[in-house]
């Protein structure tokens, strides 16, 4: 008997910075969006530095760009991380969409970076 196909979407775990206020916030937004039975599993980067280490993530680049990692084990990281999340929320799926565009691409990836070290450099933590 052949499987049957499912629009069930695959799991993703989300590396975030849950010492940053606006990074927590920004995950409870995110699932009261989806709800909770999305297939997102987040996980919380402070002092996880082996866990980091181990799947490939440097520590310092996971505090200044989101990591995402896939059911196949694939990990993206931020515009493309950022891209994976919003399609799975359907108010987001346009904004996802949206920064993907090539001409738009590089200035939300450039704005984003230099918000996360505004913002790391305000903490004290870089």
């Amino acid at each position: 008997m052949a499987k049957q196909a499912t629009n069930k979407p695959e799991k993703l775990t989300v590396y975030f910075d849950g010492a940053c206020p606006t990074c927590v916030r920004d995950r409870d937004n995110y699932q009261k969006l989806t709800g909770k039975n999305n297939n997102v599993c987040w996980v919380d980067i402070t002092g996880a530095d082996d866990t980091l280490n181990a799947l490939g993530i440097d520590p310092r680049k996971a505090l200044t760009e989101l990591h995402v990692q896939d059911e196949q084990g694939n990990i993206s990281s931020e515009i493309d991380a950022y891209r994976l999340l919003m399609a799975r929320a359907t108010l987001l799926k346009p904004i996802g969409w949206l920064i993907g565009l090539p001409v738009i691409r590089p200035l939300v990836s450039r704005l984003y970076r230099w918000w996360v070290h505004r913002r790391l450099t305000r903490e004290g933590r870089i």
